[in-house]
């Protein structure tokens, strides 16, 4: 269960709406990824395999430590997502990359997460241009 991503009182209806916005983008987040019997945090690690990667970049994407996103990787790993092995240019490091399953589940979940496109769809082609500035805009 997402944890309310505002406080219980906002400052302006903007605001709330906000907070109601990104409550939901969480909840379809955790329940595409239940689908697929993923954690939320295992489907995100999962979406940023695109390629070869190293356990330190993406644990400095995530802004999470480095020991988060080995229990997460040895997880992915246990149930055939994902494999680790030497990084070539520093032997002490491991690189992380989708199996042949892994990239089917992330295909699968990015199927199931419809948040985004769902929502943009309700609106016309000029509100989303609007709706793009005025985010931007937000985001500074």
């Amino acid at each position: 269960m997402a944890l309310p991503s505002g406080p219980t009182a906002p400052s302006s209806t903007a605001e709330a709406v906000l907070f109601e916005l990104v409550d939901d983008y969480d909840r379809a987040y955790e329940s595409a990824a239940e689908q697929l019997s993923l954690t939320a945090a295992q489907a995100c690690v999962l979406g940023r395999l695109h390629e070869r990667r190293g356990m330190g970049s993406l644990a400095e994407e995530l802004g999470c430590d480095a020991s988060n996103i080995t229990q997460l990787v040895s997880r992915l790993e246990a149930v055939g997502l994902v494999t680790r092995e030497p990084d070539p240019s520093d032997r002490r490091a491991r690189l992380v990359k989708r199996t042949r399953r892994g990239h089917a589940v992330n295909r699968r979940f990015e199927e199931a997460f419809a948040f985004g496109r769902t929502a943009v769809s309700r609106l016309t082609d000029a509100e989303q241009q609007q709706l793009t500035f005025l985010l931007k805009k937000a985001l500074g």
